[in-house]
């Protein structure tokens, strides 16, 4: 049995199973599968089953039918590709028994939130880093006050070893 599985942030889990020859999808409560999202059109495509082909046809939607990604006019949507109607994104599925100790391991996760700055300051390892200043912390160095000081003392001593000589030479 196949199934479009909605992947679109606040849709997750709903599911339009692929049972009659044609179905649509759309804004209004007359379609098939009705979308209430301000980018789907009023009647947005037809979902029409040829054999063993899923053919999306658009209705000529506001904001345009694509398969992974390609605007289509009309296309064939195989399993496992993604079909967006306007900025609403859903999957084509298909049942099919699991072999014994296999696991299906694609599954979608949706993160509500996103990414909180927070969580951007932390490091790999949980450290976090200065996002106020430089980057740099001031080092707290009783050697650099030191040195400071013999500098200006040097500094007056050479000043007043060239007074002192010039005073003596205009005598």
């Amino acid at each position: 049995m196949l199934r479009l599985v909605m992947l679109s942030p606040g849709m997750t889990g709903r599911a339009l199973q692929l049972d009659a020859d044609k179905c649509t999808i759309g804004r209004l409560e007359d379609n098939t599968f009705p979308i209430v999202e301000p980018s789907i059109s009023s009647h947005h495509c037809e979902i029409l089953l040829r054999g063993s082909e899923v053919v999306v046809r658009d209705l000529n939607s506001t904001n345009g039918s694509y398969i992974n990604r390609e605007k289509v006019a009309e296309g064939v949507l195989k399993p496992g590709q993604i079909l967006r109607l306007g900025q609403v994104e859903m999957r084509l599925e298909a049942d099919s028994p699991a072999a014994p100790g296999k696991t299906h391991l694609d599954r979608t996760t949706v993160i509500p939130g996103g990414v909180k700055m927070t969580e951007l300051e932390q490091g790999a390892r949980g450290v976090t880093f200065d996002t106020k200043g430089s980057g740099f912390s001031k080092k707290d160095n009783r050697v650099n006050v030191i040195f400071i000081i013999i500098g200006v003392v040097l500094g007056l001593v050479i000043i007043g070893l060239l007074i002192y000589i010039a005073s003596t030479i205009k005598k």
